[in-house]
């Protein structure tokens, strides 16, 4: 059985262990030992520790926070010691100090064209708006330089069935027919499984 192989039947299973290993800014300080990593990326306030949370099964494993932009560094989870997920410091929030703001696209871009173990990314965008200009520069860049990511549109539970088919045409319209994108709500758990099914591509 090949490396990918147990991590895709580890991940069948229940998630059994989820657990901080590290916050880094530099390479030295990333973590060791060659596991598949799979990052999510997106604004401050769209949600994206919450969805993180919703796909680990835990409440307060990645903290959320009423104020935006208090990720500032790259934080590093082990997920049943056979996978890492990495919460990247969100983007677009204007209160936080420019000289913070300065080093976080430096420190992104380093990780995400540098970092061999990077599998894809999971960009996490807000299902009630369209994607925004920061949202569809970091799928350019990504689509540039050949990094795979889906997209996860979150809070679809504010929308009626038909407003969450009809986000769901929109958004692939600004991303790309060949983006997988999942309509996700951390709230009911919708599109949990489906998101996990196309982690699971990246990392396969």
């Amino acid at each position: 059985m090949s490396s990918n192989e147990r991590i895709t039947w580890h991940l069948t299973m229940k998630i059994t262990t989820a657990r901080f290993l590290r916050a880094a800014e530099f390479e030295k300080d990333y973590p060791t030992g060659k596991l598949p990593e799979i990052a999510f990326a997106g604004r401050s306030n769209v949600g994206k520790s919450s969805a993180i949370n919703t796909l680990l099964g835990r409440r307060n494993l990645v903290r959320t926070s009423k104020t935006p932009g208090r990720t500032q560094k790259l934080n590093f989870f082990s997920v049943n010691e056979c996978l890492i997920f990495v919460d990247l410091p969100g983007y677009g929030f204007a209160a936080v100090p420019l000289e913070i703001r300065r080093t976080w696209g430096p420190m992104i871009e380093s990780y995400l064209t540098s970092r061999k173990e990077l599998a894809g990314l999971v960009v996490i965008i807000d299902s009630r708006r369209p994607a925004t200009e920061s949202d569809l520069n970091l799928m350019r860049f990504l689509k540039e330089r050949t990094i795979p990511f889906v997209v996860a549109a979150t809070k679809a539970d504010k929308l009626s069935s038909s407003g969450v088919r009809a986000q769901a045409r929109a958004v692939k319209q600004q991303v790309g027919q060949d983006v997988a994108v999942v309509m996700f709500s951390s709230h009911t758990g919708q599109g949990k499984n489906e998101l996990w099914k196309e982690i699971k591509k990246l990392i396969e």
